[in-house]
């Protein structure tokens, strides 16, 4: 048995996994500690992946080497692209699993990962010497010892269900909660807080009445999440289904208000604004007379289903009888019903950029602990802390992915400079850079840098240097075939589109919001043939790039060019260069903040919350710039 690692991964969450995957696969001696091995990756809430910008989170994940994209394929019983009818910079991939098969695939890489390691117990107390971490110990008396160790700890630090009055100690249903390192980490001057976040009830869908429910199907084209070709599910699809609550279940809910935890004053903690209690909608929106609900499998064969849109903390016979009061639902037999849970986590203004702690060295967090909601946002933690932990082991520089790099990079960034006061979730709006931060090319942007770090293998990279070799070609194509009148003018006379007065390039036609690469290449033999001789597995995927390429060209030149100009701020270097509550010709803010953060570079104190420009560019004077 060995005691002795280079890398300790507290929690088997989404966070943990990558974190311990990465740490393990890039050379460090890893243990990965949780408390249920049969419980690694659990989709603690909805059992889907992705949504908007969360499904750009997960593509860069795997295009970095990371893992999510492969399990989540490999257990998906539903794909869709959200927001098809926008640009590309705003489609985001979402993807139904099986909750069982999920955990399962993720137990299955992992046990077969070289230099990981598991170990099913409870972490207590983190052994601190120094400033720097040293270990963990665990509850059953264990100590293991440890050059960095990475806590994920998720909704399991002083975890506390709420099901109306009644009040329950754990993680999630069924587990334990953790005691120990929040009230440590607070006697070393970590500032530590409370959130809350919540379930809806399990329904049994032998009990629902799908005639009174809309349908919505999943799906059926070539996307999916991973950038390798065969990654795909081979399970049952499945499709989801909706309903609607209305005045009657709403009268309900109202008149129980005084019951819930979250209006009578039992929880007191920070909210998700994003992902709301079915009864905080009803409070912040009262004139609605309808929300929208989802039913979506819980797996390829289970009867259990997710009413997606439905959490809350009411007492469970609130819950049961303003479901019977929805169309479809008037019979529905119930597995659970929804509850909250507050647990600790930890101002994220405490870390680097890497996510090492500014108070104790080599100690990093991921995930929840954050204050982030969602298992992209953390499992895209959990990469990055898995990946910094192992170069910090080896003496080498953090990797940082910048804000016009990744919406990782987005994220952390969002996280360590501006810190949380609810629940952090992804959204394509957080990002300023989102034409550069599609999910099509994540690979593109990720893949090398994943490369060079030993994550990304150099069978992966391959795949994603042919990949957009063929779509520059097929671009360069575009730019220099003819189109000739005669050829195409009968071809648009068939389908009725205005005829070209003149010849023009193929790039030119391509343009038009109303043709398309596969349109035109039923009229342009040539073009046709090009297409066909890619190669079939990626052929729609290659078409695709190729086409926002060129649709979209001056657009991403422009963002290009505008990141490029705001870039030269995060090259100037300042931590450790001021003493900011000397500095009187900064504002009294502008000193407390800057202080408080400490920002690595001029343009993380710009993103600063209460930085001005002018608190900028003295700054900027000071450095003699």
């Amino acid at each position: 048995m060995n005691y002795s690692y280079d890398v300790i991964v507290i929690g088997a969450g989404h966070a943990g996994c990558e974190a311990a995957a990465a740490a393990a696969r890039m050379g460090s001696c890893t243990l990965l500690i949780t408390m249920d091995m049969n419980k690694i990756a659990q989709m603690s809430c909805n059992p889907a992946v992705g949504g908007i910008a969360k499904g750009q989170i997960v593509r860069e994940i795997d295009a970095l080497g990371g893992q999510m994209g492969i399990v989540t394929d490999r257990s998906s019983i539903q794909f869709r692209m959200l927001n098809r009818s926008k640009g590309p910079a705003m489609w985001s991939p979402r993807s139904q699993a099986d909750r069982i098969r999920f955990i399962a695939e993720w137990r299955h890489i992992l046990e077969n990962t070289p230099n990981l390691f598991m170990w099913q117990d409870s972490a207590v107390s983190l052994c601190i010497e120094d400033g720097m971490v040293k270990g963990v110990n665990t509850a059953f008396g264990v100590h293991f010892s440890a050059k960095t160790v990475v806590l994920t700890a998720g909704t399991f630090l002083n975890g506390l269900m709420h099901v109306g009055p009644v009040q329950i100690e754990g993680g999630r249903v069924s587990e334990p909660a953790s005691h120990g390192i929040t009230e440590q980490l607070r006697d070393l001057g970590f500032t530590v807080q409370r959130m809350k976040t919540g379930t809806p009830v399990r329904l049994d869908e032998r009990t629902i009445d799908f005639s009174k429910a809309i349908i919505q199907e999943g799906d059926t084209d070539f996307h999916h999440f991973s950038f390798l070709p065969t990654e795909k599910s081979k399970l049952r699809q499945r499709p989801c289904w909706i309903v609607y609550t209305n005045p009657e279940v709403h009268q309900i809910l109202h008149e129980s208000l005084p019951e819930s935890p979250l209006y009578n004053g039992q929880i007191q903690s920070i909210g998700p604004r994003y992902c709301p209690s079915i009864e905080t909608k009803l409070v912040t929106f009262p004139d609605k007379d309808q929300h929208q609900l989802f039913l979506e499998p819980e797996g390829e064969d289970t009867h259990e289903m997710y009413l997606n849109g439905f959490s809350s903390s009411m007492p469970w016979k609130v819950q049961f009888e303003a479901l019977s009061h929805i169309p479809a639902l008037e019979n529905v037999q119930a597995y659970r019903p929804g509850y909250a849970i507050e647990y600790d986590f930890f101002d994220p203004t405490q870390l680097t950029h890497s996510l090492e702690t500014k108070l104790v060295k080599n100690l990093f967090f991921a995930g929840q602990v954050n204050g982030t909601t969602g298992y992209e946002e953390a499992a895209g933690q959990g990469l990055m802390a898995g990946i910094n932990a192992h170069l910090k082991v080896k003496g080498e520089p953090p990797f940082v992915l910048r804000r016009d790099e990744a919406y990782i990079g987005v994220l952390i960034d969002d996280l360590v400079t501006k810190g949380v006061d609810e629940p952090y979730r992804m959204f394509t709006s957080r990002a300023e850079h989102r034409i550069l931060l599609r999910q099509d090319d994540a690979d593109l942007r990720l893949t090398p840098k994943g490369h060079a770090l030993g994550l990304a293998t150099p069978e992966r990279y391959e795949l994603m240097r042919s990949k957009w070799a063929a779509v520059d070609a097929l671009v360069d194509f575009a730019k220099e075939y003819s189109v000739k009148t005669a050829l195409i003018n009968p071809e648009f006379e068939r389908r009725g589109m205005p005829a070209l007065a003149h010849g023009c390039k193929l790039h030119d036609l391509i343009l038009r919001p109303q043709l398309t690469i596969s349109l035109l290449a039923e009229m342009i033999p040539e073009l046709g043939r090009r297409i066909l001789a890619l190669e079939e597995m990626r052929r729609d995927e290659i078409v695709e790039a190729a086409e926002i390429a060129i649709k979209y060209h001056g657009y991403i030149a422009r963002e290009e060019a505008i990141a490029q100009k705001l870039s030269r701020l995060e090259h100037v270097q300042i931590r450790g260069k001021f003493d900011y509550a000397s500095i009187q010709s900064l504002s009294t803010e502008a000193r407390q903040k800057l202080a408080k953060i400490d920002p690595e570079t001029v343009g993380q104190a710009s993103r600063i919350p209460g930085i001005s420009p002018s608190d900028v560019n003295i700054l900027l004077l000071l450095l003699g710039r």
